[in-house]
């Protein structure tokens, strides 16, 4: 999903418009020099920013305007009005932003502003740390990095990543790269040159083996030591390997990384048949964009219905149909027992055709690091409301990090790619000192074909699901709840639904 150019419509704003045409809480788009701009009034307060989300092109016109900021209708990103920064993942990219004048009873657009120069934040009565060492170049530890050069930080910053690849925007390596429907120079969270502009020492190909909490050192794959004042832990999952027989063949896959992407899509070209193993959100996105590619797609999971865990029967039905409409052939009750060199049998004796087999069947916390260091472990790293683990200095982000969830009331970790990026941001303030808690509600989304799923909040059980509208018209709000308490929320092309719910459960209100 990305934006679209196109001529740019609504009226020419540099010519203005009638003020009565923007009341208080208004939203108007229309254009200034060719760029499409959105105006906003506050009140007194008139914003003109750029009219599509900086991420990927969402409309926010659509979008929610709380307090000065606007969030995008599609993945929730958060942009300050008053100076288009990016205040909350996925977008990462300010906006742009225009002056704005009222002449009599007109509102006109002036020139476009120049990014004010931002000068270091205070970190109170803490010194800043000199090192910097972030471990994992996946979403928290890419946007830690960035939020720290963003502060103003001074210091060194060094990333290691074990990924060959610069950090990516990994949703699409399921969705649209892996489909062929957007071109690999989207993929990179920033270009090769942003490193180096922002001082951030970049290591790929590099394997941390043991983290020396008392000296504050990491060891590296190669037994060089690298010291640290703060250490970020954002070392991710890893997915759950088959372990049945054929399982190491060459045309069989897991999908994390780049590269895993690229050798799916390379096999894809020639196959001709393929199996997903597991109906999670990642086998069915990889089911989705195979069908786009033309391959044959069966779908071999032990559920009774796709994602029912997460998004319950009545979602787990329509996410079946849809795929079915597609081609997709489901074998649900089942489970592989071996794989050949253009088959997959199943337990219960069956054959499957298959040139190419992509397991997604869960992933599990990279917590090992962690645990030989000795830090507190609870089915992930605990961190307290700051992110900071039980070594002082030494901080937890994303799919590892098990941290106090001021929401559901109860220490939560969440393997979602919005989380990861707002956490990575909260522990880079709170290395500088900021002592900010982490209280963010969970986001995702989800896409199947041009099936867009969000979902908020965090529910890993409840006792009730409310369905409001039509699931099957693909117009329906799924609330998830526990005695009577609203954990979760999935929509379907409800997204002003899906922002109020998540400002409702930002102030408690839900």
């Amino acid at each position: 999903m990305a934006g679209s150019h196109s001529s740019p419509s609504g009226p020419d704003l540099a010519l203005g418009i009638k003020s009565d045409e923007l009341p208080d809480g208004g939203r108007l788009v229309g254009h200034r020099d060719g760029e499409p701009v959105l105006l906003v009034r506050r009140g007194s307060d008139i914003f003109a920013v750029a009219a599509a989300c900086s991420h990927y092109g969402g409309p926010l016109v659509e979008g929610l305007v709380v307090d000065h900021t606007v969030r995008c209708p599609w993945h929730h990103a958060c942009f300050d009005l008053r100076t288009g920064e990016a205040l909350r993942a996925p977008a990462l990219s300010p906006l742009a932003c225009w002056a704005v004048e009222q002449r009599g009873d007109a509102i006109v657009v002036g020139e476009k502003l120049k990014k004010p120069a931002q000068a270091p934040h205070d970190s109170g009565s803490e010194p800043a740390p000199k090192n910097i060492v972030i471990v994992g170049g996946g979403a928290a530890g890419f946007a830690a990095a960035e939020r720290l050069r963003r502060e103003q930080y001074q210091g060194s910053i060094v990333l290691l990543s074990e990924d060959e690849a610069l950090p990516v925007d990994r949703p699409n390596l399921s969705k649209d790269y892996l489909a062929g429907t957007a071109p690999e120079d989207w993929l990179p969270l920033r270009k090769q040159g942003f490193y180096a502009k922002n001082g951030i020492d970049l290591r790929l190909s590099t394997a941390v083996t043991a983290l020396d909490v008392g000296g504050k050192e990491v060891v590296l794959a190669d037994g060089s030591r690298l010291g640290y004042d703060r250490l970020l832990l954002a070392t991710g999952a890893e997915p759950v390997r088959l372990t049945i027989p054929g399982a190491d063949k060459p045309h069989v896959h897991t999908l994390r990384s780049l590269a895993d992407s690229r050798n799916i899509i390379g096999q894809a070209a020639s196959a001709k048949a393929a199996v997903v193993l597991g109906a999670s959100f990642i086998g069915l996105e990889v089911a989705a964009a195979l069908r786009t590619r033309g391959v044959e797609v069966h779908v071999v999971a032990p559920d009774k219905r796709p994602m029912e865990r997460v998004l319950g029967p009545e979602m787990g039905d329509f996410i079946r149909a849809l795929h079915e409409k597609h081609g997709v052939v489901f074998h649900l009750g089942e489970t592989a027992a071996r794989i050949g060199a253009k088959d997959v049998q199943l337990a219960s004796g069956g054959m499957l055709a298959a040139d190419l087999v992509v397991a997604g069947i869960g992933v599990r916390p990279r917590i090992g690091l962690a645990e030989a260091a000795g830090l507190a472990i609870d089915r992930g790293v605990v961190v307290d409301a700051c992110l900071e683990t039980s070594a002082p200095g030494v901080y937890a982000a994303g799919d590892i990090a098990r941290w106090p969830d001021p929401h559901s009331g109860t220490s939560i970790r969440v393997e979602h790619w919005v989380v990861a990026e707002r956490q990575g941001a909260t522990a880079a303030l709170n290395m500088l000192g900021h002592r900010q808690p982490f209280t963010d509600v969970p986001f995702f989304w989800s896409q199947h074909y041009d099936v867009p799923i969000n979902y908020v909040g965090h529910a890993e059980g409840w006792d009730a699901v409310e369905v409001e509208g039509n699931v099957a018209a693909k117009d329906c709000l799924l609330r998830f709840k526990s005695g009577g308490r609203t954990l979760a929320v999935a929509t379907i092309f409800r997204d002003g639904a899906s922002l109020d719910t998540e400002l409702a459960m930002e102030r408690g209100k839900l």
